[in-house]
């Protein structure tokens, strides 16, 4: 049990490190907090204009839901126990404890999760991103719909143990990006590849 408790720790503390604010600070970009959509993740880096810094922010959370879970699975932890370690990382991303606990919107690190749990689950998160991206050019609508069915592909994959710790995560992806919503219902939401006024 304490291993299981040190493990979730461990993932939340992981998460809690934010890629965006780190990578941009090292490469001399204005902080993503302070542009764009306010959110540090990969998309808001991408508006700065710099195609490098947000592959590597990108990249970044997405070993945080990774490694983990990946730890996680050498350990022989159980499925639900798989999840919480991978709803631990997300809210460290979302919530971390190194920065104000002011995090971003957890897509990445989520899809992370996901592709650590089983690489069909993962791909089933990702085909449905991209076809709503071509379909409609807008990041947040893609990762709303992908995340929102993600708990019925962790059903038909995974079974139905999966649904309540894929549902809360999420939930609070959802819920974070309560913004983004806003701004979708009034047709203002920036577009892929549309640059942020710095």
């Amino acid at each position: 049990m304490l291993i299981i408790i040190a493990a979730i720790i461990i993932a939340y503390l992981i998460g809690s490190v934010n890629c965006a604010i780190i990578i941009c600070h090292l490469m001399g970009l204005p902080s993503p907090r302070s542009v764009g959509s306010g959110n540090p993740g990969a998309t808001n880096v991408l508006r700065l204009g710099n195609k490098k810094a947000a592959g590597l922010t990108l990249a970044g959370d997405f070993i945080k839901g990774v490694l983990p879970v990946a730890v996680g699975h050498l350990m022989h932890f159980s499925p639900m126990v798989l999840c919480l370690i991978g709803l631990a990382a997300v809210l460290g991303h979302i919530f971390p404890l190194f920065f104000k606990f002011k995090g971003g919107k957890g897509v990445a690190t989520l899809v992370g999760v996901l592709f650590a749990l089983n690489l069909l689950l993962g791909l089933a998160f990702i085909l449905t991103w991209l076809f709503m991206a071509i379909l409609f050019r807008i990041s947040s609508l893609s990762s709303l719909i992908a995340t929102l069915l993600s708990p019925l592909f962790g059903y038909f994959i995974l079974g139905r143990d999966s649904i309540i710790p894929l549902t809360v995560m999420a939930v609070i992806v959802i819920i974070r990006h309560q913004t983004n919503i806003k701004r979708l219902l009034a047709g203002t939401e920036t577009k892929i590849g549309q640059k942020a006024k710095v």
